[in-house]
């Protein structure tokens, strides 16, 4: 009798711990002693240039919050893959994360096209996707619980730059040349937005392919129509090398980038050709010898853990990192998905050092509204504008 008793209560100990698996099952990614995130990011391919910086950003933020202590106990293992810019590897590297090393969340990824592949199973997965190297909206609309950004969308912060500009400066003929892919696609709506409501009418448009580098039929159609202000759908090098050429031509026009232009490395690799171009920026970009007293402590830590001096993929890296650490100490030592998803959707920071700062709630996963507009003097980035909304 005693025996059929002691079954039937470990049968019902067993119902009862096979019925609340669900409630005692670990987070992903988190348990007692740390937290495993990972970067994806262009080491080898045609960014790879700006994926190193944007990964030591990144790196450089988690490794001052694990040499802090951590987060309420917990240190952040940083996992980083390499996606060469190609959509299908980014694609592979999040299955690898996902389902091998089970990771928290994935934060700063590079690229567009290479987000937008892999978004799908990262958010069926439940796994954060935070702070995405993108402006594109897919990014953070529809709104879901396991995404999260904070770069404008190009299609907004164009639009918002062009008119300032056209009101401002009395261009009258914009055009365009843009990248033919979800990037360049973007800008181009902005674009065609800003038009629209200024009641112009496109002067030229017309498009390159990812990899072109001989931009001379471009560049010579808009000089034919007299474009006297060209919004370039572009990244980093591809302004520069359109630049020289329209200088080589004899065109003398002004020309408008969005987020992705406005870093350091367009004038180190363009010197006096590129002096008088516009981009946009959520930040100021600091430089060593004109840096605050915050912004000189955060360059010289740079240089002194990488040996060379930060660009503004370097902050962009950092801001999301600085982000996501802020969340896991807003969500407390219960470090859950639902725990962690109410510290974002109420999460305010800075402004920082670089003038960033973000408000998210529950119906805003993008955290910010404004561009400033930047401009090339002297051979330094500096802002032209307030913040345009």
């Amino acid at each position: 009798m005693l025996y059929k008793k002691t079954l039937t209560l470990v049968a019902v100990a067993l119902c009862l711990l096979c019925s609340s698996g669900p409630v005692l099952a670990e987070t992903n990614g988190v348990t007692d002693k740390e937290i495993v995130v990972a970067t994806i990011q262009d080491l080898s391919g045609p960014i790879a240039f700006i994926g190193k910086t944007t990964y030591q950003g990144i790196k450089m933020r988690i490794d001052e919050a694990n040499e802090a202590g951590g987060i309420h106990g917990r240190k952040i293992r940083l996992l980083v893959e390499d996606h060469g810019y190609d959509p299908k590897k980014n694609l592979l590297a999040t299955q690898k994360l996902i389902q091998k090393e089970g990771v928290f969340a994935i934060v700063g990824t590079i690229g567009t096209p290479t987000n937008m592949a892999a978004l799908p199973i990262i958010v069926e997965n439940e796994v954060f996707n935070l702070f995405p190297l993108s402006a594109h909206t897919a990014m953070y609309e529809p709104v879901n619980d396991f995404k999260y950004a904070h770069a404008v969308t190009n299609r907004a912060g164009i639009r918002l730059a062009l008119k300032h500009m056209v009101e401002s400066g009395g261009y009258s003929k914009p055009g365009s040349i843009y990248q033919d892919d979800e990037y360049g696609h973007d800008v181009y709506n902005g674009f065609k937005d800003a038009i629209k409501e200024l009641g112009l009418t496109p002067c030229e448009v017309t498009t390159y392919k990812r990899g072109t580098t001989d931009f001379s039929s471009q560049v010579a159609k808009l000089k034919a129509a007299g474009c006297d202000l060209v919004v370039l759908g572009a990244t980093v090098r591809e302004p520069v090398v359109i630049i020289k050429e329209a200088n080589k031509q004899g065109f003398k026009t002004t020309f408008l980038g969005g987020t992705a232009s406005m870093t350091p490395l367009v004038h180190k690799l363009g010197g006096a050709d590129v002096e008088g171009f516009y981009a946009l920026s959520q930040f100021i970009q600091p430089y060593a010898d004109t840096a605050d007293k915050n912004q000189k402590a955060w360059f010289e830590s740079y240089v002194e853990r990488f040996g060379s001096e930060p660009d503004t993929y370097t902050i962009w890296g950092y801001i999301g990192a600085s982000l996501f650490v802020k969340a896991l100490e807003k969500t407390g030592a219960d470090l859950t998905k639902d725990n962690f998803i109410k510290a974002m959707n109420s999460l305010s920071y800075g402004p920082d050092i670089f003038k960033a700062e973000y408000k998210y709630s529950k119906d805003n996963h993008l955290g910010v509204s404004g561009v400033r507009v930047m401009q090339i003097k002297n051979g330094r980035w500096g802002s032209v504008s307030d913040m345009l909304r």
